[in-house]
């Protein structure tokens, strides 16, 4: 084999392993978006109301959610959530609730499931964070 094979060999293994490549663990842990302040917004079934503080990836908060057909009444509750690039995705942690949602700046969309699954769409009403308790 003479040194022009083995280059071109080689040539062809990198641009193999290029296109094999898997994107870097930063870029799936990436926050980009803040999401702390009060999200408001409705579904077919029901309005919602989110107020989040969020720290790194970590977003914590609480979740208010009026005339959900079905429900009987108003569902409530804190939320625990996380960040990943635009993508906030959430759990109710003394409920049935949760959801994945694309953040674009001050709007909010995506899917929730409390009985159902359903389509929402959600605006920042107050970026201001919540009072912290002393």
């Amino acid at each position: 084999m003479n040194k022009s094979s083995i280059i071109l060999i080689l040539m062809v293994i990198l641009v193999v392993g290029v296109g094999c490549a898997k994107p870097d663990w930063i870029q799936q842990t990436l926050v980009t978006v803040d999401v702390t302040g009060t999200w408001q917004g409705s579904t077919t079934d029901g309005w919602f109301e989110f107020v989040l503080q969020q720290q790194g990836a970590k977003v914590t908060g609480s979740v208010l959610v009026r005339g959900l057909r079905g429900s009987g009444n108003n569902i409530s509750g804190p939320i625990d959530g996380a960040m990943a690039g635009d993508v906030f995705s959430f759990r109710q942690t003394n409920g049935n609730l949760t959801g994945e949602t694309t953040v674009t700046g001050d709007e909010m969309s995506g899917q929730v499931r409390v009985l159902s699954r359903n389509q929402i769409l959600l605006r920042r009403v107050d970026s201001s964070a919540p009072p912290r308790s002393q």
